[in-house]
């Protein structure tokens, strides 16, 4: 898929280790591997191994989409001349604890501030596959943080 702005991500193809998490973004399902040994649990991106203890008995969970923005920077100067500018890349932190490196969208870029909340929103690709990006969580406590 190619947004308005140019987006058409080129995306790794699936191995045995992140085949479970691209068939789940084909239902728009965001999921985090897990270890059954180590708290916190989940790690992002896939692995062999668990990043914490080096287990290999790594399973899946269901994230509920929610999370902070950790970091973001604006991009100004495009990586491809198809791709339109400005555009925000950010660490999301989910509730979860994993992070992932992300797009923002449906604000302007110089809107976004750090612990701004977000939620999953996705971005269907040709191949039935989807990217999670993240937009603005709209709940009550963010709207009372920001004056609105």
């Amino acid at each position: 898929m190619t947004g308005s702005d140019g987006f058409a991500p080129d995306v790794p193809a699936p191995d045995e280790i992140t085949a479970p998490w691209w068939e789940a973004t084909r239902e728009h399902r965001l999921v985090l591997q897990t270890c059954p040994r180590c708290v916190p649990r989940v790690q992002h991106p896939p692995r062999a191994l668990c990043v914490r203890c080096g287990s290999d008995e790594l399973d899946w969970a269901a994230s509920e989409g929610r999370g902070i923005v950790d970091s973001f920077t604006v991009v100004h100067r495009a990586p491809r001349p198809d791709l339109a500018v400005p555009y925000v890349i950010a660490r999301v932190r989910l509730a979860e604890g994993a992070v992932l490196l992300t797009r923002l969208q449906e604000r302007e870029p110089d809107a976004w501030r750090i612990d701004d909340p977000v939620r999953v929103a996705w971005v269907d690709l040709d191949d039935g596959r989807a990217l999670p990006v993240f937009v603005p969580d709209a709940g009550p406590s963010h709207d009372t943080e920001k004056g609105s």
